[in-house]
């Protein structure tokens, strides 16, 4: 089962497309371009469509989805945690 799609194996966050991730989960990412998956466990609970951060990142770092930078880490985030607008603010404002 795909829990998370990605599209560029650089991403640093994915989108959620099942409902009721919890933490603790053992999840499975595809990644679009390379058409393969990867795993990770869920730190926290992630809504349906929301991000789930793929790697650790620092306050600072670029958030990458799509391949392209969509955002700045505004707090700390770790694998498997919740990437949503408390720890990343968007490019478009």
């Amino acid at each position: 089962m795909i829990h998370f799609i990605l599209h560029d194996a650089r991403d640093t966050v994915a989108v959620v497309v099942v409902e009721g991730v919890k933490a603790g989960d053992a999840l499975t990412g595809w990644i679009m371009d390379d058409d393969r998956t990867i795993e990770l466990r869920a730190k926290q609970p992630i809504p349906i469509g929301h991000k789930i951060a793929l790697a650790d990142m620092r306050e600072g770092d670029k958030a990458i989805k799509y391949g392209i930078e969509i955002g700045k880490v505004i707090h700390p985030i770790s694998a498997g945690e919740h990437a949503h607008v408390h720890n990343i603010k968007t490019q478009r404002w």
